[in-house]
């Protein structure tokens, strides 16, 4: 399986995902720069958090517009695994590959810490080796993590099982509507969350709840494909 990790001026968590696949799955990993115009040689895109272009205008409003991007969507369109972490998160809803948007934070101020996540949906390419209902503990660094869309679009994630993750234990850090911490497209093989699961694979970082993430777009992946998944 080979997997992509995008690169824009400003991500600052693309090492953080290029590590996380090396060293929890051992799969094959590049950085592609956002000026890319083929991912057609990739399985999984990585959307990392950070601030590309500086978050001017509105976070990943720029990035949405990079040349990369257009493959993104081609290849979510092709049923390829697509994660978008924090700032990935926003590109991905700036890009129409993901309902809603992300504000500011509820208080206003950036967030870094441990976070009690809920698995809702244990079913997608991404959350397969988890347990629905599930808590984990998944780290959040951000300071536009307010998830928010209108009623209409909260009924049909609801109704199509498609709200990922939820801050659990009446730790809502950001003000998200319906405590959402990860939604996923219809299909599902697009996810994007606040947390960032790429720092939750050693519990030298306070938890390895974020490597069953990767084991679980392998997992998917080798089912697709026909391979039995290696213990």
């Amino acid at each position: 399986m080979k997997f992509a990790v995008i690169v824009f001026p400003g991500s600052n968590c693309d090492i953080d995902c290029f590590k996380a696949v090396e060293e929890t799955i051992g799969q094959s990993v590049d950085y592609v720069w956002h000026t890319a115009t083929d991912l057609s040689g990739y399985d999984a895109i990585l959307v990392p958090g950070g601030f590309s272009y500086g978050d001017y205008l509105r976070c990943g409003a720029i990035a949405r517009f990079a040349p990369v991007m257009s493959e993104v969507v081609k290849a979510a369109e092709a049923g390829k695994f697509v994660l978008g972490i924090c700032n990935g998160f926003q590109i991905l809803t700036e890009a129409g590959l993901l309902p809603g948007a992300l504000l500011r934070n509820r208080d206003l101020k950036f967030l870094c810490h441990q976070s009690p996540l809920e698995v809702v949906n244990a079913a997608t390419p991404f959350t397969n080796q988890y347990t629905q209902g599930e808590v984990i503990s998944i780290p959040i660094a951000h300071g536009e993590g307010n998830y928010y869309c209108d009623d209409e679009t909260l009924e049909r994630l609801k109704a199509n099982n498609q709200i990922v993750f939820r801050y659990a234990n009446d730790e809502n850090p950001n003000g998200s509507l319906h405590d959402i911490a990860g939604i996923c497209n219809e299909r599902g093989n697009v996810v994007g969350m606040m947390p960032h699961p790429e720092r939750a694979v050693d519990q030298l970082l306070g938890s390895e709840d974020g490597k069953r993430m990767f084991t679980s777009i392998l997992n998917a992946w080798r089912e697709q494909h026909g391979a039995a998944v290696n213990s």
